[in-house]
């Protein structure tokens, strides 16, 4: 990559961030509805992923229930943080995008299954990743494994998968069938993405496409399918919903940029994770691939502090983290989480041709580009 294109993305996102102040009252409009939006994707699919978690065996039932924010290690209720229910919203609000105006409640409701079933396998990836990654925590507290060990995690999550495909297997609607194959492939995807991703650990160099690929499958795939399997549910072609999958993908995509942004210069208070987490553990994402391949002084700074054959500091880790802004590493992820939003518009003009019918979709695109955590 150029210093270049990173100066060209810096400018762009600052123009772009120009255009997001003047509208700083829309965006809270924005916000709003995607709250409503995913409060009423968790009090709908909530009840149906309590249920797949009760017919576990008890064992793998506490961890399950403890991962979901719904019980205490030893058992007792929980008012722990569940999850924002980002992927469950769009199975629901896609239903109703394509289904066009004048969906109703019910509608979505047909859906629930489907949602739930996208949920548990997200589900399932977090408990693996958790395992994979050595995460200690994870929305503000003790991860799984960290607490039952990686065994029980590991195995939960199993469960948790096989949940997903029953509680499918299960509906009765006329989509189901594909939303399986398509929940399995996404599965395989999944996996191709995080094998990806730790095997960038063990390289020196990795280039930033084949960094975007495995984000697009680690995170873009599960987003699509979610997107895709809502769009059939509410009575789409498979064109359309092969529109709406590369809708989600983009959005995944853009999740990803700001996930590895969040992961270098979050706020601990607000993520729940060290300052820095993703550098103190020397992971290749995309604002680092972007400084390394920069060409820069400050990427060849950066690319020393990773070739280190120890921890690093917290001296360090902080000054990775200026490294990959002079770079432009920073400003290129921010411009490039922009550009993807913008794909993802053109897709889904392609699968909702009526603008009035996407208002949904498009609340809960911007909350997953806009987010701190």
């Amino acid at each position: 990559m150029s210093t270049e294109t990173l100066s060209r993305g810096s400018q762009d996102n600052q123009g772009h961030n120009q255009g997001r102040e003047q509208g700083h009252g829309q965006n809270q409009g924005a916000d709003q509805q995607a709250a409503g939006l995913l409060a009423r994707a968790r009090a709908i699919v909530d009840p149906a992923l309590r249920t797949a978690v009760d017919g576990m065996p008890e064992s793998m039932a506490r961890v399950a229930a403890y991962h979901f924010g719904w019980r205490e290690a030893d058992g007792s209720p929980s008012a722990a943080d569940p999850g924002k229910a980002i992927r469950p919203a769009l199975v629901l609000a896609a239903a109703e995008a394509c289904a066009g105006r004048g969906a109703d409640e019910a509608l979505a409701r047909g859906a629930v299954r489907a949602a739930a079933s996208v949920e548990l396998v997200h589900n399932f990836t977090l408990l693996h990743d958790d395992v994979i990654d050595r995460d200690d925590t994870r929305r503000h507290r003790l991860t799984a494994w960290r607490v039952f060990g990686s065994t029980e995690a590991i195995l939960a999550g199993d469960a948790l998968h096989s949940l997903a495909l029953r509680t499918l297997a299960e509906d009765g609607h006329p989509a189901a069938g594909d939303a399986m194959r398509r929940l399995a492939d996404c599965v395989v995807e999944l996996c191709a993405g995080q094998q990806a991703d730790c095997a960038f650990e063990q390289r020196s160099t990795v280039s930033l496409d084949e960094c975007l690929a495995m984000a697009e499958a680690k995170t873009g795939a599960l987003l699509g399918a979610a997107c895709a399997i809502g769009a059939l549910y509410g009575g789409a072609d498979q064109q359309a919903a092969r529109a709406m999958d590369a809708f989600g993908r983009e959005i995944g995509l853009a999740f990803q940029l700001i996930d590895d942004l969040i992961g270098i210069w979050g706020d601990p208070a607000v993520t729940g994770k060290p300052a820095g987490a993703d550098l103190l553990v020397r992971k290749k994402s995309l604002p680092v691939v972007a400084a390394l391949g920069s060409g820069t002084a400050a990427g060849a700074e950066l690319a020393a502090i990773y070739a280190l054959d120890r921890p690093l500091t917290e001296a360090e880790v902080k000054l990775a983290a200026d490294a990959v802004e002079r770079a432009g590493g920073r400003a290129w992820a921010q411009g490039a989480s922009c550009e993807r939003m913008a794909a993802a518009l053109e897709h889904l003009a392609v699968a909702v041709p009526d603008p009035a019918a996407t208002d949904d979709l498009l609340a809960l695109a911007e909350l997953v580009t806009r987010r701190n955590r």
